[in-house]
């Protein structure tokens, strides 16, 4: 995919993208009780750099908060602008997200290192949203954002 809305492989366009972010909410996020998954360290992580981060799971229905912040059951129900969602799902389950992630407009749609999915980065970036795949947005957030 050669559009320029796919940033994944322009070191600037991350790097602005992951300095400029002030809201992330996390898509698949996991609780205290998994803290030693990417799916809850990274969103803490962010959160300890200064981030708002708005936590969206997939699972755990009775969780009605995480990180210290109400729990938001789709992202098109986070209010106000989102900067980044950042992603935590299997390639395949992300599909499933498509309606809810064209409904939130987030300025960028980011898919955590390993997840992939091709069909829907292509629709976002058809609906004029920024898409990286398979970047781990802490370290990316490390590297350009001067934290770590």
């Amino acid at each position: 995919m050669n559009d320029v809305r796919d940033i994944s492989h322009d070191e600037a366009r991350v790097a602005e993208l992951v300095r400029s972010a002030r809201r992330v909410a996390v898509l698949g996020i996991k609780t205290e009780a998994q803290a030693d998954q990417p799916a809850f360290y990274v969103p803490s992580y962010l959160q300890g750099a200064g981030l708002e981060v708005i936590p969206v799971p997939v699972y755990y229905p009775d969780v009605t908060t995480l990180l210290g912040q109400p729990v938001y059951r789709r992202v098109a129900d986070v209010p106000g602008p989102v900067d980044i969602v950042d992603v935590f799902r299997r390639g395949q389950d992300v599909p499933a997200h498509l309606d809810d992630l064209l409904a939130a407009r987030p300025r960028a749609v980011w898919l955590q290192t390993g997840i992939r999915n091709d069909q829907v980065a292509e629709r976002l970036i058809e609906a004029g949203i920024l898409v990286v795949q398979s970047r781990c947005l802490m370290v990316d957030h490390r590297r350009f954002a001067g934290r770590g």
